[in-house]
């Protein structure tokens, strides 16, 4: 089992200084190398289509509504699910949140902790965050926290950055969507996550 992770949003807490509203994690689960490979050949396709170049990094901020709407139709018939926790960071309280390492790694837990039912000896790819260092503490608090009663559920955890890993960009584009669908502001927020909402295992919302 594969699994892609990639969030959206920031850390951080000072909302009047310009951090976002939301954190959004979300976990893109493949049951087999198979599938995910059939997948990132979709989305290559999708890039041809686009007439952009072989290196083109999908990422949602950044792209157009019909570059959005190429991919998502690319990969809807792939064979993937997805987990998202999104942090409402207006509840959250306690010194514990205003450290970014700490927060992420706490968001990252649960989504995990969500998508556990549906983990068996998974290879987690992460967007990269932070440094080395941290990268191994991350790898050791989520394999002590999801490996319980004797069940390795996560198998291995690696970084790698997006720009080179076409299902990390998957991620991305679907946490992406989701973020979309939780803005008021936005037109038809709902739009790109409908493409891939048969996809969509939970998205929850943190605390209520």
């Amino acid at each position: 089992m594969l699994v892609f992770v990639d969030e959206s949003g920031d850390c951080g807490m000072k909302k009047d200084a310009g951090s976002s509203p939301y954190f959004i994690v979300t976990a893109v689960l493949f049951e087999d190398n198979e599938e995910a490979e059939a997948c990132d050949k979709r989305i290559a396709e999708c890039r041809q289509a686009l007439k952009v170049r072989d290196s083109f990094e999908f990422k949602f901020y950044s792209c157009s509504d019909a570059f959005r709407e190429c991919f998502f139709h690319a990969v809807a018939g792939c064979n993937f699910f997805y987990h998202s926790i999104v942090i409402n960071k207006s509840g959250l309280y306690g010194p514990g949140f205003q450290e970014k390492n700490s927060f992420y790694k706490y968001a990252t837990s649960l989504v995990f902790q969500n998508a556990k039912p549906n983990l068996r000896e998974a290879t987690i790819v992460l967007d990269k965050f932070g440094n080395r260092e941290f990268g191994e503490q991350l790898s050791k608090y989520l394999k002590k926290k999801l490996n319980t009663d004797g069940v390795q559920f996560i198998k291995k955890i690696r970084m790698e950055t997006s720009h080179s890993n076409a299902l990390l960009q998957l991620a991305d584009m679907v946490c992406g969507a989701v973020g979309r669908s939780l803005n008021q502001k936005a037109k038809d927020g709902m739009r790109f996550r409908r493409l891939v909402g048969h996809r969509e295992l939970r998205v929850q919302i943190w605390p209520k």
